[in-house]
This record gives structure tokens, sequence and C-alpha cells, in this order.
């Protein structure tokens, strides 16, 4: 039998405070009673807001080949609407959403948005979600390295959800290996302990128990520095205030309106090599495959991800045409394709 919200969010509190107090001596004997009493409120109060995510993709969603058609994760509800923040790529091409609240019931949902630019997916919630309040949304801007955090996972149909403490190792710029780059991403170490090892869309909040982000990666290096560190990469929240609007009123944003072609790829010496091709997309109808190397774009040398996706992105139309100079092999070669809009390529879940 599952414990109640209630008890859980009391347990999530004694939790956090002893992993708190578990901090330098200094940080612990500067907390007093009384401030002590309100961080443990307001994590409470975050946890509370915390929900499990179950998604069934459509039967034959393109997104299935690396995600599957089953996905849990987790959200947050930020609006007193029920509207809940996730991670995106968990509803791509979602034919089933339901949230699973932390006293064992189960909503059905549907999608408001998918915002490829960021990363962020927003749901709803067909039943009114009762008793429970939204969390409310923070700021990376003054976050120092070596702060604390903490990190939760929402339930499942046999697992509660989990609390983690934290801290942040950085903040810095992220750039995906499946055409994505954000300008600021959190990293935080030690990673998200779960019952069922899944990071996807859990909230981290910092001491006031604000929103700071929305967990998208287990990372071996959370330092950046090629050093083995595990963590975590988060979204930081930052990123959706100027967008919140627009996603729900659209299901995107502007900038997620950009050119594609379909490569995962990695950065490694000042090279951009490529790992994997989509099935049917622009870059496999054009001739590339895994192996091949991408030294320029229209002519401009690029040497990391974040230089060849920005100068992908770098024109008015999603489906403009790009030239791409390869090394396929031994021969370098001019490959002139046309990109697509990825938003295009994808099957709409009901709602958006």
């Amino acid at each position: 039998m599952r414990p109640t919200r209630h008890w859980f969010s009391r347990l999530v509190v004694q939790l956090a405070w002893a992993s708190l107090l578990c901090l330098t001596a200094a940080h612990a004997a500067s907390v007093q009673p009384a401030a002590a009493q309100v961080m443990m409120d307001a994590l409470a109060r975050a946890n509370a807001a915390v929900v499990g995510v179950k998604i069934t993709a459509a039967e034959g969603a393109r997104s299935a080949e690396t995600l599957g058609l089953r996905r849990a994760g987790s959200g947050v509800v930020i609006g007193s609407d029920g509207l809940i923040l996730t991670i995106g790529y968990l509803m791509l091409e979602a034919e089933q959403i339901e949230v699973i609240t932390q006293d064992n019931k189960t909503v059905p949902a549907r999608a408001v948005a998918y915002d490829l630019a960021t990363g962020f997916g927003l749901l709803r919630p067909l039943l009114p979600l009762r008793g429970i309040s939204s969390a409310t949304l923070g700021s990376i801007q003054n976050l120092q390295p070596g702060e604390p955090l903490m990190a939760v996972t929402g339930p499942q149909a046999n697992d509660e959800g989990d609390v983690s403490m934290t801290r942040l190792v950085s903040k810095r710029a992220f750039s995906g290996n499946w055409e994505y780059h954000i300008e600021s991403a959190l990293f935080t170490s030690p990673p998200i302990v779960t019952n069922g090892g899944n990071h996807s869309g859990a909230p981290l909040f910092n001491q006031k128990g604000e929103l700071l982000g929305i967990g998208s990666l287990f990372v071996s290096d959370a330092s950046g520095q090629n050093m083995r560190l595990p963590g975590n990469m988060f979204v930081p929240v930052d990123l959706l205030r100027p967008i919140l609007a627009e996603l729900q009123r659209s299901g995107t944003s502007v900038k997620s309106r950009r050119p594609w072609l379909g490569l995962t790829s990695n950065d490694q010496s000042g090279r951009i090599q490529i790992m994997r091709v989509s099935k049917d997309s622009p870059a496999q109808l054009a001739g590339l495959a895994a192996g091949d190397v991408v030294l320029a774009v229209d002519d401009a040398k690029v040497a990391t991800l974040e230089s060849f996706y920005k100068k992908l992105w770098d024109r008015a139309a999603p489906d403009a045409e790009i030239r791409l100079t390869v090394l396929q092999g031994a021969d370098i070669k001019t490959i002139v394709l046309k990109a697509q809009d990825r938003m295009l390529t994808l099957k709409k879940p009901p709602g958006i």
C-alpha cells in the first residue's frame, strides 16, 4: 500500500533536513531553528506539487525508435488550473497521457505544448487535481556552485517516488547530440537516486522550495572538465518564463520552427562526427550515414556541436536548403539537402 501524500511529505522534510545537516559544520551551525522550520515547510510544499507522468505513444511514432512506446517520468504542477511542467521528450507523439498523484490517483491528461527549442513539455489534467498547490517558479540567476538542492521524482504504479538531495556543480551552455542547444543548463551531483532509475521530468528545487529546473539527462561528467563525476542536467525554468504564454496559446515557440536534419552527432577533437541518421530524415535522403564527418555548413567551418547547430538555425525558413561539406571515408564531398521543420514530422498528441 502506497503511503499518503501527507505521510510522504513529512518524510521528505525529514530526509531533506537530515541531508542538509550533513553539509559543512559551518553551514549547519548557521541555520537557526526558526529558519530551519521555514525551509522544511517550503520543501514539503514543493514535494507535494510533484506528480508522476505516464505516456503511451501512438503506434508508428517515429520517436518510439529511441524513446519506446511506453514512457514514465515526472512533472510538477505550476498553475492554479493544474498545468503541469515536464520534460518534452516524454510526451513526444503521445496517444495517451496519465498523471499519477502522490495519493495513488490516476488522472487522464492532455498535451498542451511541446517546445523543441527548450525541451519543455506542458500537460493539463482532464480532471481537477484536488489538494495540490502549484510550485513557485524560481530563478537560477543567483545560484552558486555548491548550493544544496532537492530533486524529486513522482510516483508510478509500483513506486511512490523519491527525493534526492544534490548540489549544483555548474551552470553552463549545453549541446545535445540530437540537434539541441541551450545557452544555460544546470548540472548537479550526486545524481538522482530512484527505484526505477528514471530522472525524466524530475523537478529541481532550491531551499526556499522554488522550482529551478526540470530533469533531462543523466551525465557522466557533471563538471564539464573531462573528469568522471556522475550527475544530472536540468533545463532551467528561466527559459520557460518568456515563452509560457506562447506555449499555452500555440503549443510551441517560434524558435522551435527551425531547420532539422535528423542527425545524432558528437564533437571530438574539433570534428563533428555523425553517430546515427534518423529514418526518412533529410540527412538519410541526402545519403549521409554514421561515420561521416561534417566539416562545414555553407562553407563555414564548424568544430563544435554548438557552432554546427547555430549555423544550421541561422535561417528564416525551417525547410531551407543546406550545403554541407562532409568527409565520407577518404573523400570530401559537398552535399546539398533540404531541411525539415521537425515539428511537422511528429504525430501531434491530442490537444496540441
